[in-house]
C-alpha cells in the first residue's frame, strides 16, 4: 500500500522588506512556485512509503487523523499548532526516531492546540521507540524491557491554565525547547482550558536526553486545564519522570507508572489539579516514587494539588518514597508509600523556620496534609542556605517531633489495580 506523506511547514508569507516575492522555490516540492524569488522555508515534501509507515516531521497546522492500519514515525519534535487538532485512532502505534539535544524526537501539543487520543482497553495508543519490533495490531513488542529506557523523547501538552512560574511570572517555556521556538510556552489565566483529551495511552521507553541532567518526561503537562480529559495512562521505561505537572489544574485519572529513571509523578510550580488511583512502580535505577513542589514565584501561590488513592513500591515488594519539597502545599489521601521526606528551610542563622513544606505541615490552619495514608517513617530534612548566609542548617530535633505528631501513618487501600490489564507493565507481569 502506498501512503503520501506530507512534511507540514507554515503558509506561504509575502516579503516586506524587498521587492522580491518569496514562496517556495524548491521544484520538487508540491507548493513549489514558479513566482517565488526568494526561498522562505515553506516547502512541503511529499513521500511515497510502501511499508506501511507514515514519517512525521515539522509543524501540523490544520486538523490531521492518524490510523491505526499505519505506524507513524516521529523524526524530530513534532508539534501541532495553535488551531489544530491532531487526532490519533485506537490501536495506533506512534514510534520516536532516535536522537538527542535538538535532534530527540517529541510530540509537543502547543498552547491552543488539541490532542483527541482515546484508545480503548483492548486498542490502546501506544508510543513507543523505533527500536521495539511491535506491529500494526499488537500490544507488545518482544525485544524492549523496562530497562530500555530514552530511547526517544515524549509527549508535552501545553496549555493556558495557571503556573506559579518564578519571578512572579505567568508564563514559562517548557525544559528542553529553546525560547526562541515559541511553541514551548506554556501558562495563562485560564483554569478551565481544553488542551483535548488522552486515554488509554501508553508511552514507552522515552526520556531522551535533551542537555546535560536534562532528559524529556514521559508526559509533560504544562499549564494544562480542567477542561482536558486525561484517564488512563501509562509511562514505562522512561529515562526521566514519568508524568511531570507543571502548574495547571487538570485531573488526571488511572496511571500506571514503572521503572522510570527518576520521579514517578512529579508536580512543580503549584499544580493545583487531582491525580486519583494511581500506582508507581520504581526501579532499581529510579528516584523517588513522588516528588512534589509548590509555588515557584509570587502568582498563583494559593493552588493545592491532591493525590488521591495511590499506591507506590519499588519492584520486588520493597518500598519507595515520596519527596514533599520547596513549599509543596495540597492533600495526600489514601495513598501507600515508603518514608515521606518533609523539607524545612530556615533563617536568623538557622535559629527560625521560615515557610516549606515542613510550615505548610505544621501551621495552625495547615496548607500540606496526610489523611488516610500509610508510610513507614517521616524525615524532616534541610537542604536550603540560611538567610544570613549559613551554608547548611540541621534540623532541630523538636521540629521532627512536631511532624510526626500530625503525621499519623494509618491504613490505605491504596489504589485500584484491577482496571491496569491493557498496560505494558502488566502484560509483561511486571505489576
Amino acid at each position: 500500500m502506498k501512503l503520501s506523506v506530507m512534511l507540514m511547514a507554515a503558509s506561504l508569507v509575502l516579503g516586506t522588506v524587498s521587492c522580491k516575492k518569496k514562496g517556495c522555490t524548491d521544484p520538487t516540492a508540491t507548493n513549489y512556485s514558479s513566482e517565488a524569488d526568494k526561498d522562505d522555508g515553506t516547502c512541503e515534501f511529499e513521500t511515497v512509503i510502501d511499508d506501511g509507515t507514515v514519517s512525521k516531521s515539522g509543524t501540523i497546522t490544520a486538523d490531521e487523523t492518524w490510523t491505526a492500519d499505519n505506524i507513524y514515525i516521529l523524526s524530530g519534535k513534532v508539534v501541532v499548532d495553535n488551531g489544530a487538532t491532531l487526532t490519533i485512532m485506537p490501536g495506533t502505534i506512534v514510534k520516536g526516531a532516535e536522537g538527542t539535544g535538538a535532534n530527540a524526537s517529541a510530540l509537543v501539543i502547543a498552547q491552543g492546540a488539541k490532542i483527541s487520543a482515546c484508545g480503548t482497553a483492548t486498542q490502546p495508543i501506544i508510543f513507543t521507540s523505533v527500536l521495539d519490533n511491535i506491529t500494526v495490531g499488537q500490544l507488545t513488542g518482544t525485544n524492549l524491557d523496562e530497562t530500555d529506557q530514552g530511547k526517544w523523547g515524549g509527549i508535552l501538552v501545553l496549555g493556558n491554565a495557571p503556573i506559579s512560574a518564578a519571578d512572579g511570572d505567568v508564563l514559562s517555556q517548557v525544559e528542553g525547547i529553546p525560547v526562541t521556538d515559541t511553541y514551548g510556552a506554556f501558562g495563562g489565566s485560564d483554569a478551565a482550558d481544553n488542551s483535548g483529551s488522552m486515554c488509554y495511552v501508553s508511552i514507552r521507553h522515552g526520556g531522551a536526553l535533551i542537555g546535560a541532567g536534562n532528559e524529556i518526561n514521559g508526559l509533560t503537562l504544562g499549564g494544562v486545564g480542567t477542561g482536558t480529559s486525561i484517564s488512563n495512562i501509562e509511562v514505562v521505561a522512561n529515562l526521566d519522570d514519568g508524568i511531570e505537572f507543571f502548574g495547571g489544574t487538570v485531573n488526571v485519572t488511572n496511571v500506571m507508572i514503572g521503572f522510570q529513571g527518576d520521579d514517578g509523578v512529579d508536580i512543580d510550580m503549584n499544580y493545583a489539579g487531582t491525580v486519583d488511583n494511581f500506582v508507581v512502580i520504581n526501579g532499581t535505577n529510579s528516584d523517588e516514587a513522588l516528588e512534589v513542589d509548590g509555588p515557584e514565584g509570587s502568582t498563583y501561590t494559593t493552588g493545592m494539588f491532591t493525590l488521591n488513592n495511590g499506591t507506590v513500591y519499588t519492584y520486588g515488594g520493597t518500598v519507595a518514597n515520596g519527596d514533599f519539597k520547596s513549599k509543596a502545599q495540597g492533600t495526600v489521601n489514601n495513598v501507600s508509600l515508603g518514608t515521606a521526606k518533609i523539607r524545612a528551610s530556615y533563617q536568623n542563622n538557622c535559629m527560625d523556620p521560615k515557610t516549606d513544606s515542613y510550615t505548610h505541615l505544621t501551621d495552625a490552619s495547615p496548607t500540606l496534609s496526610f489523611t488516610s495514608t500509610a508510610f513507614t517513617a517521616v524525615s524532616v530534612y534541610t537542604a536550603s542556605q540560611d538567610d544570613a548566609g549559613v551554608n547548611s542548617c540541621t534540623v532541630f530535633p523538636a521540629d521532627q517531633t512536631a511532624a510526626e505528631s500530625v503525621m499519623t501513618s494509618g491504613t490505605a487501600s491504596g489504589a485500584t489495580t484491577s482496571g491496569f490489564g491493557w498496560t505494558w507493565t502488566s502484560i509483561k507481569g511486571k505489576l
